[in-house]
């Protein structure tokens, strides 16, 4: 911590104080900056970012564009490896997915800016005409209503569902593909439906497992800014257009969660459901990371960092169950739900 300085405390010290004299301002040395330094960076430098470069306006601009362009990619790339041209491919204008209609007294963007932008961004004046209702934030809750409404009536009579998560980029041939497909089949062979964000790769293969097993394939869609289309394995699909909505949706009508390795969407959903569980909003509700050694690096920070630290307690490190088995992850599931509904365990998996 900084040394106060010797004026700011005889400011605050209860003794009398000194008027200043023409001798003494002369002594304080005027204090100058050079251009473009500010006051919060003394040295002119600002913080690096994870990938080594300087955090400026600019560079995080350009980074935020590099990482919508390369989601676009992986979503494209999960339908090219299942062998079907990716929705956005097919046409600039989006066809399907969250929006179907673009309802120009509700929306004022130009070029692809989804709900949720629209929602989060700071209320300025001069982005809509005075006094227009209808593009405020107060109309828009009538939309999160509705789209709440239509969610719980499309979803109302799933009670054994199981919300898969993972990477839009894995392909039919890879290994986590076809354990999640096999996963899903076991489980939809116990009673279990299966949800996912509807969208290629490990979402692809989860819902294709549901259908091998005589299952209920259930697609929950998110509005992107670019297309990013169904799997052909979904039988109940729900269109949302703002995160925090469907992820209500994921956590009210799932008795678990299965985590395969994905990125910054697959750990939103983990760490989502952890927190619900750690601060006790959800009860019985296990979180399986599938894949011990792609998420080996997590789990040794957990313990070494963030534990050692006391930021968490052992104890939450139990509410992660690990696994590579697709007979494991379907076992734990069962065995919770029947757990929380005070019955022995179903019958067993095969």
């Amino acid at each position: 911590m900084a040394t106060p300085k010797r004026s700011a405390t005889r400011a605050s010290s209860p003794a009398k104080s000194i008027p200043a004299t023409d001798a003494s301002k002369k002594k304080k040395p005027a204090v100058t900056r050079p251009k473009g330094k500010s006051a919060a960076a003394p040295n002119g430098k600002s913080p690096r970012t994870a990938g080594g470069k300087r955090g400026n306006p600019t560079q995080l601009a350009a980074a935020q564009a590099e990482s919508q362009e390369g989601l676009r990619e992986r979503t494209e790339a999960g339908h090219l490896a299942a062998g079907r041209t990716p929705p956005s491919q097919l046409t600039d204008k989006r066809s399907s997915g969250a929006v179907r209609k673009i309802d120009d007294d509700l929306r004022d963007f130009t070029g692809p800016v989804t709900e949720d932008e629209k929602l989060l961004q700071a209320p300025l004046e001069d982005r809509r005409a005075p006094g227009d209702f209808t593009r405020t934030d107060t109309w828009r809750v009538m939309r999160i209503m509705g789209e709440f409404i239509e969610g719980f009536d499309n979803l109302a009579k799933v009670e054994r569902g199981v919300s898969i998560f993972g990477s839009a980029r894995t392909a039919p041939d890879d290994p986590q593909y076809l354990a999640a497909e096999e996963t899903a089949r076991l489980l939809a062979e116990a009673g279990f439906s299966i949800i996912t964000g509807a969208g290629p790769g490990i979402m692809e293969a989860a819902n294709k497992g549901a259908k091998e097993g005589g299952g209920r394939s259930i697609g929950c869609n998110i509005e992107l800014p670019f297309e990013q289309g169904a799997n052909p394995y979904v039988d109940t699909l729900v269109n949302f257009r703002y995160f925090f909505v469907r992820k209500t949706m994921f956590i009210k009508y799932s008795s678990a969660f299965i985590i395969f390795p994905g990125g910054f969407g697959t750990l939103d959903e983990a760490f989502e459901a952890l927190t619900l569980i750690q601060t006790g909003k959800i009860y019985q509700f296990p979180v399986i990371l599938f894949g011990r050694h792609y998420w080996a690096g997590l789990i040794r920070w957990l313990q070494t960092r963030v534990l050692t630290e006391k930021k968490i307690s052992a104890g939450d490190l139990d509410l992660l169950l690990l696994t590579d088995d697709p007979r494991e992850a379907a076992h734990a599931v069962i065995e919770a739900h029947a757990a929380a509904n005070g019955r022995g365990a179903s019958r067993d998996v095969s």
